[in-house]
């Protein structure tokens, strides 16, 4: 592993501290230095301690370097859905080489997915090996809650790494310098034992439900949800009811529901709604400027946006109202046309979606077009002016949270899970026309074909799309136009650094 970075930001999320309560829950601000031996000594630095964890699910930037570790826009670059897009061919090359499959250990995005993962392991590796020892003021339900937080976050980063990588090391230990380079590859099914057991542990500590000054932490749901995917990823079809039954406790808990209004899910000021079952909180109001660090809002919104946007006023047609003036962006991920064609017709189109050359056509905006324009944008995290940040740099400073597990997601893989294992067909079908139904559209057979297909429209452009066609086997012919091959690209290399004087060893064809 890459030691330096490891520890280096282990450290560095022991200086985040001074959570307030009107702000949420990762709005944080960095304090003074400290030295591990000296820390975890009262509550407020174990909760500061919980809350660096944590921070790595939404850290978008490397402290100081200004990458972009983003998970949305390389996933989406890799699937069927949308380019890699930006200003030219070479435009955050690890997302380039990752469109069009040409990825090598040197150049693709694995050093930042590998980097930020195992930072967050270290640090809830770390912060339960500490509250082994008694902290003053802390009480046990704390202690015991915040350990579950800590193995929910692990199993979370680990999901991650072994879908991403599949070959990858397991320690659930604080590691040494010296314990880091004699650390083998564990068994995939190793990992998802871990996962597993984690969560496991976790489910019956972790509360059904937050108050609003806690939005983003971990519960019961989402420890159940991503119980339930770890289990289905493992596509071993003698399981699939017992995923069936983690995602229907959480389906059925009482504490979700659909939200009346597609449209409503993704808007900035409706955050933690109902349908939210896990979602990564972003600021609008940091604050942030160039060079400040590490940022928290949501970078990707700026990265989708058109470039050199302007909405002009059309004296027959008006100009475009609020949901479609958007603020200058970098033009990642244009919304490739084939697919847009597969989803036009659905009724969630145009809040996925937005067509910025028919505005153009009828002299209602003009943009820049970057590289592989196709005048189709991300809609659901589009930067539009209306939430643009009035303090602080614009461009690092959007709200627009990321949604990691929602209910109509659960919804449809408790329907495969059901039909792949053999279970209630009646229920499989209900799930299904709840997701449909919200939308207006009418009922259709509790295919897995259907089920594959309601994912595809329900969940575009949310990072979901390249991980069902990997993991369902159908990567190899939907993504053959980009150049995946089958047997290399349903994984990512292991990062060329992470090889040197270690014992891992790269993943086949790499």
């Amino acid at each position: 592993m890459k030691i330096k970075f490891i520890l280096y930001s282990a450290l560095a999320g022991l200086l985040l501290a001074g959570v307030s309560c009107s702000k949420s829950f990762l709005e944080v601000d960095p304090q003074g230095q400290v030295l591990e031996a000296n820390y975890y000594q009262n509550p407020e630095q174990v909760f500061s301690a919980l809350v660096s964890v944590y921070h790595l699910t939404a850290a978008e930037t490397d402290y100081g370097i200004n990458w972009y570790a983003n998970k949305l826009a390389p996933l989406n670059a890799a699937a069927d859905e949308c380019y890699a897009g930006g200003g030219s061919s070479t435009d955050m090359m690890s997302y380039q080489v990752w469109n069009n499959y040409t990825m090598t250990p040197a150049n693709a995005i694995s050093s930042k997915f590998w980097q930020q993962d195992y930072a967050g392991i270290f640090r809830a590796n770390l912060l339960i090996s500490k509250l082994a020892n008694a902290v003053p003021g802390l009480s046990d339900a704390t202690k015991e809650r915040y350990i579950a937080e800590c193995k929910t976050l692990r199993a979370y980063f680990y999901f991650e790494l072994v879908r991403l990588f599949r070959n990858i090391p397991l320690s659930i230990e604080p590691i040494s310098t010296n314990d880091m380079y004699n650390l083998g590859q564990a068994a995939p099914e190793d990992v998802y034992a871990q996962i597993e057991k984690d969560l496991t542990e976790a489910i019956p500590v972790l509360p059904s439900t937050l108050p609003s000054t806690e939005n983003g932490r971990m519960t019961k749901g989402a420890a159940m949800a991503l119980l339930g995917k770890a289990i289905l990823f493992q596509n071993d079809n003698t399981r699939m009811l017992e995923a069936a039954d983690w995602f229907n406790k959480v389906n059925t808990s009482g504490v979700y529901a659909l939200l009346d209004n597609y449209k409503d899910i993704f808007d900035p000021g409706n955050k933690f709604h109902t349908e939210s079952i896990w979602e990564i909180s972003h600021s609008g109001t940091s604050q942030a400027w160039w060079g400040s660090g590490d940022y928290k809002g949501n970078i990707y919104t700026t990265m989708i946006g058109p470039r050199s946007y302007s909405a002009l006023t059309d004296p027959v047609n008006g100009a475009p109202d609020s949901d479609h003036t958007y603020y200058s962006g970098w033009s990642f991920n244009p919304i490739i046309k084939s697919f847009a064609a597969k989803i036009h017709k659905d009724p969630r189109y145009k809040y996925t979606v937005a067509d910025l050359d028919s505005l153009v056509a009828i002299g209602q905006a003009s943009y820049m077009p970057g590289y592989d324009n196709t005048g189709l944008f991300i809609q659901k995290y589009a930067p539009l002016l209306k939430w643009k940040a009035v303090i602080g740099e614009p461009v690092l400073n959007w709200p627009n949270n990321v949604i990691e597990i929602r209910l109509a997601d659960t919804y449809l893989m408790e329907a495969e899970a059901l039909v792949r294992g053999g279970g209630s067909a009646t229920r499989a079908q209900d799930l299904l026309d709840e997701v449909r139904d919200r939308v207006d559209l009418p009922s259709v057979p509790a295919t897995l074909d259907n089920i594959y297909n309601e994912r595809m429209l329900e969940l575009a452009t949310e990072g979901h799309r390249w991980f069902d066609l990997v993991r369902t086997g159908r990567a190899a012919t939907v993504l053959a136009f980009k150049g995946f091959v089958a047997g290399k690209h349903e994984v990512l290399p292991i990062p060329l650094q992470e090889l040197n004087n270690t014992k891992l060893q790269q993943n086949p064809n790499y």
